[in-house]
């Protein structure tokens, strides 16, 4: 059976493009990584566990935030390209991610050493466009900016400047 996680997708409204708030994995091994190091916060759903319920607390959990008030717009699951199932759901709010308090976990590091360190499973959040977050999240999350692009009738991303037609040089 696929793991199955669930998240929340925070947005707030900036101008025409709404902006998504994403985390970015903590650990040595996600520091020097960008694309594809950045998620909705999520984690997997307990046995006897609403997927909302799991989404609420492991927003609180990874960032150390309060848990938007508002309408939760369910945006279905995705699945990742590391298999594991992902339902989310999107609210809407503005959020000082300054300052976040991740919870930790305990791995071997450097890798054979023996020596076990503690490190935060978020190191930062931050707001980016639709179809920045596209890019940078996990791979199978983009549908989930997708869904939300569609919920709000807005693009994906900037509107393409319409090309200018060449003129052909009579000599």
């Amino acid at each position: 059976m696929k793991a199955h996680s669930a998240g929340l997708v925070v947005f707030r409204r900036t101008g025409e493009q709404p902006e998504v708030l994403l985390a970015h994995m903590g650990a040595p091994w996600w520091a020097k990584k960008d694309i594809g190091a950045w998620s909705v916060p999520k984690g997997l759903v307990e046995e006897g566990e609403e997927p909302l319920d799991t989404a609420k607390r492991e927003f609180g959990e990874e960032l150390g935030l309060a848990v938007p008030d508002g309408k939760f717009i369910e945006l279905g699951d995705v699945e990742q390209s590391n298999k594991k199932i992902v339902s989310a759901w999107a609210v809407e709010a503005d959020m000082d991610v300054s300052h976040i308090k991740s919870n930790t976990f305990k791995a071997e590091w450097p890798p054979k050493s023996g020596k076990q360190q503690e490190f935060p499973e978020i190191d930062r959040a931050a707001w980016f466009s639709l179809a920045e977050a596209a890019q940078k999240a996990v791979g199978g999350q983009a549908e989930l900016f997708e869904r939300l692009a569609n919920i709000l009738h807005v693009p994906l991303g900037p509107e393409e400047a319409p090309k200018t037609p060449k003129q052909n040089s009579l000599f």
